[in-house]
């Protein structure tokens, strides 16, 4: 294979490659040898262990297991390396130690086959740590090539898709993966800190609530019903607060029906918490406060670079109002603006499209902000007081009751997080969700559906209540310096090939 060939003929060679190891595997079965047969192995070390306590190590004999990367056959004796889960190690193979068959069998291993090798630690003449083998046990026979080392595995397509691929080639890929796990980990840290109580909801739904969100639909073939994969899981977590929970979140999936992109993907994984006699600036606090502790514990600085970009996460963040922040960009102050007529006359002068279907004032103030500062706003600024037509779930902010008391965490010109105080009325839910439901029936299939059973649960009571999103990809996306929602998910979701 090299990279002159032709799609046709690459393939061709790997079928042929194929084959030969097949026609490899039959003869170790024919002999007994049948390495598929083989249940445990029991290892010692790693390869990280050996490196790093090898003064200790030094002349002991060890067992470890892993993936041949590499081989260098020199008669009676070889070098090969081969990697594990930490990392990789050289091994030295010789016929003197083997004896003629084993070493036989050990020359016909392939690179990407899966052998134990048992052996005593010393370091060559060039001082690199490796394994002077005594044993060596082919564990697993690797059918098809690994990609040619001098191009390696670059096709992103290719990785995204056989994401086992991507981690045997790319092993710094690995990398990101582990943050990602020590991010959820700290996160739900800091809220078992607080007291929050851990919880889960249900995935599939009879209702799409939650966000404004275009949902994924399925039917229930014994209740014979439609159902919906859940978009959120907020009106869920609301109904433990009416229920006397004090503080509740949930991490988990979420899906959305919706187009694909950078930072977007169909199935995503988000953060929603709630607290009881709180508002919004208290989850503003303590969202500054999650992503902080979580960049110290995880990376060890509050200081990073994101695509180029240097951000700074030391508090205290910046916080501006919706309209404040549209004023600083623009000029435009949009409280001396009244009128839906007037909003859609102003956007038009700094050419601002606007949406058909939504033409209020607070809906063009939102779309005003999204195409004019949004993109600007790359150390964290929280953004607060949001129209109440684009805020269906928020409470009504006393001084002005066509803002809402919520705020949306930007850094790097994207969202990160979503947070509001949250709405208790039943009253006025009700008739925020009639509004959303007119919206659908004009052909917004992103807009709320109407939830009567949480409006009976608001009926009951529910306490002055603070509520938190964050979403967790692009979160440790902007933690690892990945550019894509992609890089962050083991197994993105992918067209199938034709």
């Amino acid at each position: 294979m090299n990279e002159n060939q032709t799609p046709q003929e690459e393939m061709e060679d790997v079928n042929h490659l194929v084959q030969i190891r097949k026609e490899k595997l039959n003869k170790l079965k024919e002999e007994g040898k049948n390495p598929f047969n083989i249940t445990k192995f029991n290892r010692t070390h790693t390869s990280k262990q050996i490196v790093d306590h090898y003064e200790e190590l030094e002349g002991k004999d060890v067992t470890i297991a892993g993936r041949i990367m590499a081989k260098r056959i020199m008669g009676k004796a070889s070098f090969c390396h081969i990697q594990d889960s930490e990392g990789k190690i050289q091994s030295y193979v010789s016929i003197n130690e083997l004896g003629v068959e084993s070493y036989k069998q050990f020359k016909e291993d392939d690179i990407g086959d899966i052998i134990g090798i048992t052996g005593f630690v010393f370091k060559t003449k060039t001082g690199e740590i490796s394994i002077h083998a005594k044993e060596v046990t082919l564990l697993s026979k690797s059918l098809r090539p690994l990609p040619e080392k001098f191009h390696g595995l670059k096709d992103t397509d290719l990785r995204y898709r056989q994401r086992y691929l991507d981690l045997i080639v790319n092993p710094e890929v690995k990398d990101t993966f582990l943050k990602r796990t020590k991010i959820l980990q700290e996160v739900k840290n800091i809220l078992n800190e607080k007291g929050y109580l851990e919880v889960e909801t249900p995935i599939l739904n009879v209702i799409a609530g939650g966000a404004n969100a275009r949902p994924f639909i399925t039917h229930h073939n014994t209740l014979d019903i439609d159902m919906y994969l859940r978009i959120a899981n907020e009106l869920f977590l609301k109904r433990l607060i009416v229920g006397g929970f004090d503080k509740v979140y949930e991490m988990g999936k979420m899906f959305r029906n919706e187009g694909m992109d950078i930072k977007h993907n169909p199935e995503f994984t988000n953060i929603e918490l709630y607290a009881a006699y709180q508002d919004y600036h208290d989850m503003m606090n303590i969202t500054e406060e999650i992503i902080t502790r979580v960049a110290k514990n995880v990376l060890g600085t509050t200081t990073i670079t994101y695509q180029g970009q240097e951000i700074d996460l030391t508090p205290s963040w910046k916080r501006i109002s919706m309209i404040e922040a549209i004023k600083e960009q623009t000029g435009i102050d949009f409280n001396t603006i009244e009128t839906d007529e007037e909003a859609l006359e102003i956007a038009k002068k700094i050419n601002v499209e606007i949406d058909s279907l939504k033409i209020t004032r607070g809906e063009i103030i939102n779309q005003v902000f999204e195409a004019k500062v949004e993109d600007t706003l790359v150390q964290p600024t929280f953004i607060y007081d949001y129209p109440v037509e684009v805020s269906p779930l928020t409470k009504r902010k006393p001084s002005d009751p066509r803002l809402t008391e919520r705020f949306e965490l930007f850094i790097g010109g994207r969202e990160y997080a979503n947070a509001y105080s949250e709405l208790n009325d039943p009253i006025d839910q009700y008739e925020r969700f009639k509004k959303q439901v007119e919206a659908r029936e004009k052909g917004d299939e992103e807009a709320n559906m109407m939830d009567d059973d949480f409006i009976n649960a608001l009926e009951y009571g529910m306490p002055p209540t603070g509520g938190l999103g964050i979403g967790i990809d692009r979160l440790v996306m902007l933690l690892t310096d990945s550019a894509s929602i992609r890089d962050v998910l083991l197994f993105p979701t992918m067209k199938p090939l034709a």
